[in-house]
């Protein structure tokens, strides 16, 4: 029963009118269910649920918001309406008119369900605190406060019915969401609290594939919202992420990886993604996905290889022959950039990876890669951990001087850092250095010594020092016009220059030419140089040697 029709007119009945019918309903119901003498089993344990409800009735009538309150109005509904059927059950069983066992067994068994189902709504409709949050203002009001008040009454109300009532009333209820949360995110997430997300994740394996793919829409936006990463792990939101990763529609699966994308940026959670079997289901994505799922699956992966425990597993499960094909085969852009970032972190301190990488053609793959208009930081990065695992004359026949030349010239001050740090890995034979100073590298890491950042000056300097130990490359760096300004100006003593000491060791071998000499003094080297030396920089006490004996000679030569 509804509502009751008195003289044509529809009279809806209130909160307190439905309490009334289920607690009157309760002791007819128990006393029915007492004289039943078949299927004694199931009566017994429906009768024990049936004692329960009176305190749950009284629970939310003593509410102060319980008269006022749409959602306790629906719950004393659902609660009379199944008091309802176990008085009729029960006189079927009493009178033994029913059409089988079987049947009414099923009865049975789906009464004491929903007896189970009105048991915990009551419950959560006084432990969530919804009661007091969902009720609407008294009066109306146009100020901006009111307004936004009712708002949030609307979405708390809709929140609240993730948790209360049977599944096709959750299933508009997700419904609902996924448009407020397209329109109105930032009022979602100033009233969403940890029940509503534990309500959310429960929904994720929901036995209906259409409410999974709507909460997990509604997932991953607060995943990306960056407000709830915390609740969605503590909730238990990756199992289910990673399940439909790995079996869910095609929609499923770029919701679900696009969560894990967001939620990998913590290290701790990228352990359990691990820890929960999520590799393998990403990797499978990384080969066979859409664009944006690939994407998302490959910086997921790129996330979880920054975590150094966790690399072997990576190896174990593919990742690298993977991560190489979606450098050469990648759909998008931005799955190559996480693939090269990915490899770059596969083989940072791990010479079992370096050696697979490069077993696996990656020192050639990242070549191609790093010959575009914009070479990427990561790659440079890759290819410089690499560069120690294979002879001088595999990087040679694979073309790896011109492309380090084109980074210093295209790429970003991290590429051109990056780049320069593998040419000072491989400049260790005569040859080798001769073929760097021939393909024009002297002229670009000069310029690079007057760079902005202290990191890129320090690793010119550096691979300059040693580059400059072959007399052809000493006279190029000499015959620069920039080359000894630039390098007086590093030995500026100060903590943050950390290309001091290299510096010196540049300035010694450019010292033998009494035009360099001259130029480091009037710039002021020995003014430095007395300073390095207190701080036991190497060579700087037998380069002021020099520079002051020239200096000596000069002045004699006047008189």
């Amino acid at each position: 029963m509804v509502e009751e029709v008195k003289n044509d007119a529809v009279i809806e009945w209130s909160a307190e009118d439905w309490l009334v019918h289920a607690q009157e309903n309760v002791p007819i119901a128990l006393g029915k269910a007492r004289e039943v003498k078949g299927f004694q089993a199931r009566w017994k344990v429906i009768i024990s649920k049936l004692e329960l409800i009176p305190s749950r009735l009284s629970d939310l009538s003593s509410h102060p918001c319980f008269s006022k309150n749409a959602l306790c109005k629906e719950q004393l509904q659902a609660v009379a309406k199944t008091l309802d059927e176990a008085i009729e059950l029960a006189e079927m069983c009493v009178k033994e008119k029913y059409e089988g066992k079987l049947r009414m067994q099923s009865d049975l068994d789906a009464l004491s369900g929903k007896l189970d189902l009105n048991l915990r709504d009551c419950g959560l409709l006084i432990k969530t605190g919804v009661l007091g949050d969902v009720t609407l203002p008294s009066t109306a009001s146009n100020s901006s406060t009111d307004s936004e008040a009712a708002t949030h009454f609307s979405i708390k109300e809709l929140l609240a019915r993730l948790q209360i009532g049977h599944l096709e009333a959750k299933h508009k209820a997700i419904d609902s969401l996924v448009e407020i949360l397209q329109e109105d995110e930032k009022n979602v997430l100033a009233v969403l609290g940890r029940s509503n997300i534990a309500a959310l994740v429960q929904l994720l394996t929901a036995t209906s594939p259409r409410i999974r793919e709507k909460t997990v829409t509604v997932i991953c936006s607060l995943a990306e919202s960056g407000n709830c990463e915390n609740w969605l792990v503590s909730e238990g939101v990756l199992p289910p992420l990673i399940r439909l990763v790995e079996s869910g529609s095609a929609f499923g699966k770029e919701k679900s990886t696009i969560s894990l994308q967001r939620l990998s940026m913590s290290t701790e959670t990228s352990r359990s993604i691990v820890g929960h079997g999520g590799v393998r289901p990403l990797i499978d994505v990384c080969r066979t996905g859409d664009s944006v799922t690939q994407a998302a699956a490959a910086c997921t992966l790129k996330n979880i290889s920054a975590v150094p425990e966790v690399r072997q597993t990576l190896a174990e499960e593919g990742i690298v022959k993977v991560m190489i094909n979606l450098l050469d085969h990648g759909i998008l852009l931005g799955s190559k950039e996480y693939a090269a970032e990915c490899l770059q972190n596969l083989t940072s301190a791990n010479d079992s990876l370096r050696r697979s990488v490069v077993a696996e053609g990656g020192i050639q793959s990242l070549l191609i890669y790093l010959d575009g208009p914009l070479p990427q930081e990561s790659a440079v990065g890759a290819l410089r951990n690499l560069v120690g695992s294979v002879s001088e004359d595999i990087l040679i026949s694979q073309g790896i001087l011109p492309i380090l030349v084109h980074v210093l010239k295209s790429g970003s001050l991290g590429a051109q850092q990056a780049a320069t740090s593998a040419i000072c890995h491989i400049c260790c034979s005569i040859e080798m250095k001769k073929m760097i100073g021939d393909a024009g590298y002297i002229p670009l890491l000069i310029k690079m010594l007057e760079a902005k950042s202290n990191s890129n000056r320090e690793v010119a300097a550096r691979a300059l020092s040693s580059l400059m130990s072959l007399s052809q490359n000493c006279r190029e760096v000499r015959r620069d016009d920039k080359s000894v300004p630039s390098l007086v100006q590093l030995l500026d003593p100060s903590p943050q220059n950390t290309a001091k000491k290299y510096a010196v060791t540049c300035l010694a071998l450019l010292s033998s030419s009494k035009k360099c000499k001259k130029l480091m003094i009037s710039y002021g080297a020995i003014g430095y140089l007395k300073k390095l030396i207190e701080m036991d920089i190497p060579s700087a006490k037998k380069l002021l040697e020099r520079l002051e004996r020239g200096k000596l000679r000069s002045l004699f030569s006047r008189k």
